[in-house]
This record gives structure tokens, sequence and C-alpha cells, in this order.
């Protein structure tokens, strides 16, 4: 055992450390007194995602993983299918029950709209045989009784030519509603399949083939192509972080140290997580989390939450 003082937080703690945490304790020396020092985690850039399945009226309770197309490791892309779920036949069904639906609508319509223009085309002819009588009737040429008959015949097919036209309209709003319901259905078959919301790798497999995807989702995904450090700065010393400022990372589970700048300082106070060895510590603080981008993400991207200290030079 050795005696030691850290300051660091605006005061100092003096308290014994097993000769184990040496050499994290010749680092701490070696950086200036105005750093600022915190432990932290590894994050992927955006954090780690839970990819969830999507409930619908067929999953209130959570959907059935029957497919399952990436494991642990794997590297994804955007929009990429990860899982179907057992809603994904049912909903293949109704689309296919719906285009069939549809196609019927739109023949129909095409049939109210050839019934139309043959109705229209009558009222036509009568029209222009009511006014051939009734210049005949002018003339002396025709009778009255046949002026009015073909006038008669003229408004009759006109108002069946009006019907057929409003029927021909109802056909095309029937083909509006068939289309909106075929879309509804191939949204909800979408929605059976679990995609990548974004590029990434798989970071672990929460529900496998047979098991039902509730709450916690189908896996967990994160971009860790860029690696972060999240340093909970204590609140006290949160004014004298900025934004570019450079900061080292270190851990027993690390190759080396690593190295960052703060790219942002996140607007919550929180109740620290990150809790280390010293007995003496305050477990109750309340902290600031600073995002720190590593410059090398490579040492990094396989070791997602693992806790490091971090110092923040000034």
């Amino acid at each position: 055992m050795t005696s030691s003082t850290i300051c660091g937080l605006r005061f100092c703690h003096r308290y014994l450390i097993p000769m184990v945490f040496a050499p994290a304790l010749a680092f701490a020396q070696e950086t200036s007194t105005d750093a600022v020092s915190a432990l932290g985690r590894l994050e992927p850039k955006g954090g780690v995602i839970h990819v969830a399945a999507a409930l619908t009226p067929r999953s209130i309770s959570g959907a059935l993983i029957t497919e399952l197309l990436v494991d642990a490791g794997d590297d994804v892309t955007q929009g990429q299918l990860l899982a179907v779920t057992d809603t994904a036949p049912i909903m293949q069904a109704l689309v296919v029950e719906s285009e069939a639906e549809y196609e019927l609508t739109v023949r129909q319509a095409q049939t109210e709209n050839s019934r139309a223009d043959e109705a229209c085309v009558r009222a036509r002819v009568a029209e222009q045989e009511s006014q051939r009588r009734a210049a005949l009737l002018k003339k002396g040429v025709a009778g009255e009784e046949e002026a009015e008959t073909a006038a008669g015949v003229a408004e009759a097919l006109a108002a069946s030519c009006k019907a057929a036209k409003t029927a021909a309209y109802s056909a095309q709003a029937e083909i509006a509603v068939a289309g909106a319901r075929l879309n509804r259905h191939r949204a909800e078959l979408e929605r059976s399949y679990v995609r990548a919301p974004r590029d990434g790798r798989v970071l672990k497999i929460v529900a496998s083939v047979g098991e039902l995807a509730a709450g916690d989702g189908v896996l967990e995904l994160g971009q860790v192509d860029q690696m972060y450090a999240i340093a909970e700065v204590y609140e006290t010393d949160i004014d004298r972080v900025n934004i570019g400022q450079r900061a080292t990372i270190s851990s027993d589970a690390l190759p080396a140290v690593l190295e960052g700048a703060v790219e942002k300082i996140r607007f919550k106070v929180a109740k620290q997580d990150a809790i280390g060895t010293d007995p003496a510590a305050r477990k109750d603080a309340r902290i600031v989390e600073v995002e720190i981008r590593l410059d090398d993400s490579s040492l990094a991207m396989n070791l997602t939450h693992l806790q490091v200290e971090v110092v923040i030079e000034p």
C-alpha cells in the first residue's frame, strides 16, 4: 500500500492506494494540476441503438422472431434486412388480396367510364335530333308531336349521361380508396421486417429465432467506426471544460493511451453513473457528460461501455 493525494475537483483526498494502481497514479501525477480528471465510458457515435420490431394490431404484446439474418459482430448498412417477424406472412397475404381488389376496382372504373361515354354520345345525338325536329317544325315540315318526342328523348338521354358520369366519378373514388388500402397493407408488411436504421456493427443479439421481441428489442447496434469517450465531469469542474480541448483516455483494458478532443458538452446535469475504486469518492455526485471524439477508434471499437479514466487538458 502507498499513500497519495489526488487534487482535481477543487479539493483533495488523501487515501491509501494498493500498489496495483501505482501506474494509474503515476499517470495522474504527470498531468497538469489544471487538468480535469473524470471517470467515463466508451461509446460508439450516437450511442448504442436498441433496434426493435414494430408493434402492430397483430402483435400488441410483441412480435415473434421467425428469421434472424445477422449475428453479433456483423457490420450492416442502413436499410439492410436484419430480422423477420411472424406477422410477415399474414401481411403478405393481405397485400396480395389488396392488389387483386385494386385491380378489380380499376377494371370496374374503366367499365363505368365506357358506359358514361356511350350514354353521353347517345345524349348528344338525341340533342341534335331534337334541334333538327324543332327546326323542321318551324318550317312546317315536321309535326309538333314529333318535335316534342325528340325533345323528350334528348332530355332523358342527357340525364342518363349525367348519371353515368356520376357513376364513373364514384368508380374513380373507389380506386383511390383501394389504392390507399393497398398502401396501408404494404406499410404494415414493411413493419414486419426489422431493418438497420443506420450503418453500424451488431453489438449484441437480444432476441433470437423463436423468441418474443418485446421492450428490449431485437439487437443492439453501434456506429463503432467512430468511437467516443463520455466523460462524467463533476458539475463544479465543468466551467473549466471547453469545446476543442484535448483529452487522454486510459484503461488497463486498452493496449495504449487514447487521445481525442472535446466535441460536445451535454446540456443536462445528472447523477454519476461510473463508480471508481476510491472508497472516499462521492457516490451521489452530480456530473455533466462531455463527449470526446477519439482520434483513432481502432483500439476501442470492440470495447463499448468500457469504463475509462479521462484527463481533459487545460
